[in-house]
């Protein structure tokens, strides 16, 4: 029997994943249709492999600092200014292509901007979700909002593969829709009100701080090996830039089949994510984050080989599945193990990590897939996410013997 989850005996968690849901939906519509107008202003594959170059930058220069102003800083209010960002650039990528004005660097650009903004967006909305719900449900509070990431993530994608090939809308108003998409979070924001949140007194943001956020982390082998886990799998791995050229040279399918594709690993993602839901605390959590993310590099593996829309669509669910398991661990494991005047500062350094991963794997699945072909860069990336694990361990052994119930510093 399926029962309500205990995250959501807390209104103020509910408002926040609400709002974020809706936005995420457009977020991920105008992701999925900029790829798509990146390869229809450029055939060539480095030319998607660039766009997670402009992304991950901005977010390695800014980062450190995002991470510190959410530790010396109302979260709820540095919220408010990075969606208000993300609306404008929005808004201006919608105007430039409805005007017939948008040229391939303005998508990078554009992208860029977004990439800074994210750099302050993240450590302060991951690290306000401990202070919205105690410590024995923050598992499930993290479950909820993969759950709620992965069903906005087939949502938007599904739409932008319909507005694509809409012959009255197109690529302009995936990017309109999005811009007003985060209205939705601005309520959420104003509906929270007062967020207990626990800043050191007299800190600013300044090298010394960034100093003792890195430090932090350096002692931490289970934080250090949950964040090399997550780059290895998603640097190797990384088949989402590669996606037009599968839809339209390996599988050939038109928009509507592409944007199933990209929705395909939220599927798998959110039938996980609604299991998890229902286990209040995961146990062995150091084997199982390692089992999931192999698992992760052979349904990798299994996409680059797909000979049909059908099985490649199953393998990205396998995907998206075994990506939500780890990342749910990858995050409970992060937190508890961390004190909240440090929280912003760790998601930061992490955030360098799960961003750099994905993005800079863009990069090097388009580089490879230039010179040696998209199936060559997507099997190849498979078979090296699973050898990253081995190694891994091999450095902090720490994380196979987690078990979850060691001591936190959650309250």
């Amino acid at each position: 029997m399926i029962k309500i989850p205990p995250s959501l005996k807390h209104k103020k968690f509910v408002y926040l994943i609400v709002g974020m849901g809706i936005s995420i939906v457009g977020s991920r519509m105008q992701f999925t249709a900029l790829l798509w107008h990146v390869n229809s202003l450029s055939d060539a594959p480095i030319a998607l492999g660039l766009v997670g170059l402009v992304r991950i930058l901005p977010v390695i220069l800014f980062s450190l600092i995002g991470g510190v102003v959410a530790d010396t800083a109302d979260r709820k209010k540095i919220l408010f200014v990075t969606q208000g960002i993300q609306t404008i650039t929005a808004l201006t990528l919608g105007y430039l292509t409805f005007t017939d004005q948008i040229v391939l660097w303005h998508l990078y650009l554009l992208t860029a901007i977004e990439g800074a903004t994210f750099s302050f967006d993240l450590p302060a909305r991951q690290s306000l979700t401990p202070n919205l719900v105690p410590k024995d449900v923050l598992t499930n509070a993290f479950s909820i909002s993969s759950l709620v990431f992965t069903t906005a993530s087939i949502v938007g994608p599904l739409f932008a593969g319909i507005v694509l090939a809409a012959p009255s809308l197109g690529q302009a108003y995936t990017y309109f829709i999005n811009g007003f998409s985060y209205i939705a979070i601005f309520i959420a924001l104003i509906l929270l009100g007062d967020v207990p949140q626990l800043i050191t007194k007299g800190q600013k943001v300044e090298l010394s701080a960034i100093k003792s956020g890195v430090n932090f982390i350096k002692k931490s082998p289970l934080i250090i090996s949950t964040m090399m886990l997550d780059f290895v799998a998603t640097f190797f791995s990384s088949a989402t830039a590669l996606l037009p050229i599968f839809a339209t040279k390996v599988l050939n399918v038109g928009e509507v089949g592409y944007g199933t594709l990209s929705a395909a690993q939220s599927v798998g993602s959110a039938i996980t994510a609604v299991f998890l839901t229902q286990v209040e605390q995961i146990r062995k959590q150091g084997p199982i984050l390692l089992g999931f993310v192999i698992l992760y590099g052979i349904a990798t593996i299994l996409f680059g080989l797909a000979p049909t829309l059908l099985l490649a669509f199953l393998a990205l669910m396998l995907v998206g599945a075994s990506d939500t398991v780890s990342t749910v661990i990858r995050n409970t494991i992060r937190q508890l193990q961390t004190p909240d005047e440090l929280r912003g500062r760790m998601v930061s350094i992490n955030q360098i990590f799960f961003m750099g991963g994905p993005q800079l794997g863009e990069l090097e699945a388009g580089v490879v897939a230039q010179f040696f072909g998209p199936i060559f860069a997507v099997v190849s990336g498979g078979i090296a996410c699973i050898v990253g694990v081995f190694v891994i361990v091999g450095i902090w052994p720490q994380i196979k013997n987690y078990n979850g119930d060691e001591e936190t510093f959650a309250r």
